[in-house]
């Protein structure tokens, strides 16, 4: 379980990271190129968050009460997750590896080192 204070704080850790609403969401960006979303406070808080097709698949596989196919944006790879039953490292895993694709390459290396443990291995940030 993750709560969206716990999602928000993660997402704001990273460099160069803010947060802006839009579309009546907080939505997370690295120089204005979002990774993640937020929707307002809801009963079953949900989150929408940037990967790759690849790791869309394997996520919806290995966990389809916690991750589906995000609505506009799957096809892209975009997945779905239910703050409630999500496993909370590997949400914050995914949430890194969102950050790490997104970014231009200079901002990787402005990681922290406690931070960049928690990257997916570099096959799944690739895209």
């Amino acid at each position: 379980m993750v709560t969206p204070a716990e999602l928000r704080a993660w997402a704001l850790e990273l460099p160069a990271v803010e947060e802006r609403e839009t579309w009546g969401s907080a939505t997370f960006r690295v120089r204005e190129k979002i990774f993640a979303i937020l929707p307002p406070d809801e009963d079953d808080p949900t989150a929408t968050v940037k990967a790759d097709r690849q790791e869309q698949a394997e996520l919806v596989e290995g966990d389809p009460v916690s991750y589906g196919v995000a609505s506009h944006v799957g096809r892209f790879g975009w997945v779905s997750v239910r703050l409630r039953t999500v496993d909370a490292g590997e949400l914050h895993s995914v949430l890194m590896g969102a950050w790490f694709r997104t970014c231009p390459a200079r901002l990787r290396s402005a990681l922290p080192d406690e931070l960049r443990s928690l990257l997916p291995t570099d096959r799944d940030v690739r895209g």
